[in-house]
């Protein structure tokens, strides 16, 4: 059957909802159409751009109707760089949308019919991200600095980017311009050629200081004094300047090796109580306000009495297992990164909580092994990336029977699919959480609390 439009038809659409990746959807005879830059509630005239079998793209080309909560982005690279896709959205807009979104995510894919909280937003969501990785190029008029724009490889060339650090914004704007003085000639994807990758700017947002790191195309690296002497000029608060070598033809930004060119090989930041000592590779959530926020959760959620045995699933660095560890009687973390797992056991280490124990590997093949040893669980925390969790571990959840489940998510939809695996399995969902972690883009953290019941 045809679509009920075609290429450049212009039509006056009903927009009702939004796409993950924040895109308007309207229907024409039951035919999806996404259209960037639309809004739910918004009436307008589109023009169709592709039509594919079961679905479509267009633009606006007047707003009717707007919606109650457009309002103008403040950042002039908005519908440009990739980077926040909800900037024309009121922040109330935005964290009604995402409950609205999670809740339908939930009965859709989980039939899941538990109770979802209001979104627990920020005071001021701007200026939130401790950490950027800014990709740097060379073009034909010179460097260029900036984000991609939306799914693909083109550099937006900026000089500000309003949910990042003001250090960030300091390095964009001005080592692109001094760059080529010192002769550090920026990286070409397509040629493999040129020095500079990436910048990564990382900041404790508690203790202020601030780390460097040049991601370099070569082991080699001459202009290496340069280049110190330069980033301390321009920022004077940095208390770390690194050297991570990348000289695969890759997307990934960092390499496995990294050298520290000057001051410390971490830097420092508190969440809560808990300290922690972040390396250049280190996983380290990117909010540090919402991160609180978060962590407070999922430990309240974990119900801990100070008898519990907890085991932390994808532990990382040890950031949720430190949190939990000072209302447990034990706390086990697993995670398949070893330099994490290092990380970790220092991190608890200068934190004194010696209830702790970290080992590196599989958590499918780890966890049943601690069960077999007679390690049981009373609660299981896993905190899996964006595809979620194992099904080889959710198995091993469901056979070792742990009394609680609390599950911190960064993805609705692979959290809503696991958590019906959980209660086919003998779980039931109490309630579930969101946090906005990050604010004017579509993404959104959840945690979920999980009861063992019978069957």
């Amino acid at each position: 059957m045809a679509a009920p439009v075609k290429k450049n038809d212009r039509k006056v659409v009903y927009i009702e909802d939004l796409t993950h990746d924040g895109n308007g959807v309207a229907k024409v005879d039951g035919y999806p159409l996404f259209i960037q830059g639309g809004l739910p509630e918004e009436t307008a005239e589109i023009h169709v751009l592709k039509t594919l079998k079961n679905y479509g793209f267009a633009k606006i080309v007047d707003i009717i109707k707007p919606s109650p909560d457009r309002v103008k982005a403040p950042c002039i690279y908005f519908g440009k760089c990739g980077g926040c896709q909800l900037q024309h959205l009121s922040y109330e807009g935005q964290l009604k949308w995402k409950e609205n979104m999670i809740r339908n995510v939930m009965k859709r894919i989980g039939k899941i019919d538990a109770p979802v909280h209001p979104v627990k937003g920020m005071k001021d969501p701007w200026n939130y991200r401790n950490k950027s990785q800014i990709p740097f190029s060379m073009t034909d008029t010179g460097p260029i600095a900036g984000f991609y724009k939306l799914k693909s490889h083109e550099i937006v060339d900026m000089e500000r980017c309003l949910i990042q650090v003001g250090e960030a914004d300091e390095m964009m704007a001005n080592l692109k311009k001094e760059l080529m003085e010192i002769g550090i000639v920026p990286y070409n994807e397509e040629s493999h050629q040129g020095m500079l990758r990436h910048v990564v700017v990382r900041k404790g947002r508690a203790t202020g200081e601030v780390m460097i790191v040049l991601v370099t195309n070569k082991h080699k690296f001459p202009q290496k004094d340069a280049a110190v002497e330069l980033i301390r000029k321009l920022v004077p608060n940095v208390t770390s300047i690194v050297q991570n070598i990348n000289i695969e033809k890759t997307n990934v930004i960092l390499g496995n090796e990294t050298v520290t060119l000057w001051g410390k090989d971490f830097i420092e930041d508190t969440i809560g109580d808990v300290r922690f000592e972040i390396s250049a590779r280190s996983f380290y959530q990117v909010n540090p306000v919402q991160t609180e926020v978060l962590y407070k959760q999922a430990l309240d959620y974990a119900q801990l009495t100070g008898d519990e045995t907890v085991i932390d699933a994808y532990c990382g660095i040890g950031t949720i297992s430190l949190f939990l560890a000072q209302k447990a009687k034990q706390v086990m973390g697993v995670e398949i990164v070893e330099q994490a797992i290092e990380d970790a056991k220092r991190n608890a280490e200068i934190n004194g909580l010696t209830n702790t124990y970290f080992e590196a590997g599989p958590a499918e093949e780890v966890i049943p092994r601690w069960y077999a040893d007679g390690k049981m669980a009373d609660v299981l925390v896993v905190d899996p990336p964006r595809k979620g969790c194992d099904e080889a571990l959710l198995n091993t959840i469901i056979e070792q029977k742990p009394k609680r489940v609390v599950y911190v998510s960064c993805n609705p939809a692979t959290l809503a699919r696991d958590l019906r695996i959980l209660e086919d399995g003998g779980y039931k969902t109490m309630e579930v959480q969101p946090v906005d972690m990050f604010p004017q883009t579509t993404h959104v953290e959840c945690v979920a609390l999980m009861s063992r019941v019978d069957k």
